[in-house]
């Protein structure tokens, strides 16, 4: 099946609302008509309502770095589903690994924002990966596995294809490392057939499974060959237009 690749920008806690609205504008100029390829800002919160204007009416989707899983209430420092699509917001990145290991998120809760997301409307785009320590222990397919079924618990046939998941070895990202597209490939294949078990092969061939771990410009053409390689969350790479550009390239290159 040819899915639609998806190159998504995870700026994680860089730019300012005028930092980010400009970087915005320079990408929405040079791909704001790209249907080829699905493209999706994620800015900090606090730049969500400038980069949202800046990409008003082009192709481009606006995404959040997270969320709570709650609609209100006593949660300091939190947003909820409802404050985010009121910013138009329409994807959402839950579990990356930096949640995961600095705030202390398990699959249970990961899980309830997955389910408040997708009844709010929202596409979660949902991280999983193995740190270095549990590679290098074999136990790389077996963290995958078990953060995708606690993450997907309660998901419905229904809603499975709005699931966006993404694989990220946390042993790649930000450290200039990358798996080998080989590497990269096993895993997303084997994501994919945990999918089919669990919903069916008709259903799973339209998940669209992200590499997460380091891809830049260099890599980017043989990573996104890969038959179960469906684009990229990109960190590092998407805060400069050039390179962010030259992966939106290469995704479109191999989607035609």
């Amino acid at each position: 099946m040819n899915r639609k690749k998806i190159i998504a920008g995870n700026w994680k806690m860089n730019k300012t609302a005028l930092e980010g609205g400009t970087l915005a504008q320079e990408i929405a100029a040079a791909v704001g008509k790209e249907t080829v390829v699905e493209v999706v800002l994620c800015p900090p919160f606090t730049a969500l309502e400038s980069v949202g204007r800046a990409i008003d009416g082009t192709a481009i989707r606006l995404g959040a770095q997270n969320m709570h899983p709650e609609r209100n209430g006593a949660f300091t420092g939190e947003v909820s589903a409802e404050m985010l699509r009121a910013l138009f917001t329409t994807h959402v990145i839950l579990g990356h690994s930096e949640r995961r290991m600095y705030f202390g998120e398990n699959d249970a809760f990961i899980n309830r924002k997955v389910l408040a997301a997708l009844a709010n409307q929202l596409r979660p785009i949902l991280c999983v990966g193995e740190t270095l320590t549990e590679r290098e222990a074999g136990s790389t397919l077996a963290v995958v596995q078990r953060q995708i079924e606690g993450g997907l618990q309660g998901v419905t046939k229904e809603q499975i294809t709005t699931i966006i998941i993404a694989y990220e070895p946390v042993w790649a990202i930000g450290t200039g490392k990358v798996a080998t597209a080989a590497q990269a490939q096993e895993v997303h294949a084997f994501i994919r057939n945990l999918i089919t078990k669990l919903y069916g092969q008709a259903l799973a061939q339209k998940v669209r499974i992200l590499y997460g771990g380091s891809m830049k410009p260099s890599n980017a053409p043989e990573l996104l060959a890969q038959p179960d390689i469906d684009g990229g969350l990109i960190g590092g790479a998407s805060l400069e237009e050039r390179s962010f550009l030259d992966l939106i390239t290469a995704a479109a290159a191999v989607n035609q």
